[in-house]
């Protein structure tokens, strides 16, 4: 029974993915500051499942990965979100945040255990990334100040809700949910890079 798991899981996570918008950072406006900062991670589903996925794979890494890359991520996302306001232009930004999901859902599933630098570069590069999309959004925020502390907050306790997940791998049947949580996260990140991919066209 519990090799049926993976896959019940998956497909409940594909089921949920679906019935969100189908890029989760193109929202008509940003209403107030801190609550809509920290709501903005969290009903986004591209960014919540890849900040889960960071969570889970620094717990798949051990130390320090499992600690330094969810200080990373914030951090360096928090650079992009001024690119972002700054208007940096940077290629394809959408795609490239499905792309993140993807690698890194991938990254869980296939168990990848990079050497802790190149983890850390893969990390941050995404991070820029979907900083950037979060910092677009901040000229239309009541508070910008306000709305960017949300979002940066809500994103280390999205890692931490993945670290907690990760937590699983100490039984052979909780590695093998988190494998096929993994494989959902890569699923659903290749549905919103086909979107993003379609909008480009």
């Amino acid at each position: 029974m519990s090799l049926h798991v993976p896959r019940a899981l998956t497909a409940a996570i594909v089921s949920v993915a679906l019935t969100q918008p189908a890029l989760a950072h193109e929202q008509a406006g940003v209403a107030g500051g801190l609550v809509s900062g920290l709501l903005h991670p969290i009903t986004g589903i591209d960014h919540l499942i890849a900040m889960v996925a960071v969570g889970i794979w620094g717990a798949q890494l051990g130390a320090p990965a499992i600690w330094i890359l969810p200080i990373t991520f914030p951090l360096i996302m928090a650079i992009g979100g001024v690119l972002g306001v700054l208007h940096v232009p940077l290629p394809m930004p959408e795609v490239m945040i499905a792309v993140s999901a993807v690698i890194l859902g991938g990254a869980v599933a296939a168990r990848l255990r990079l050497p802790f630098p190149a983890a850390a570069f893969v990390v941050a590069i995404f991070a820029i990334f979907h900083g950037h999309a979060h910092g677009a959004e901040l000229p239309r925020a009541a508070n910008a100040l306000a709305y960017g502390v949300g979002f940066v907050t809500a994103t280390g306790l999205l890692h931490l809700f993945g670290i907690a997940i990760g937590t699983l791998t100490r039984w052979p049947v909780g590695e093998r949910v988190i494998q096929g949580l993994g494989a959902g996260i890569a699923g659903i990140g290749c549905y919103f890079l086909a979107q993003g991919l379609g909008a480009l066209a």
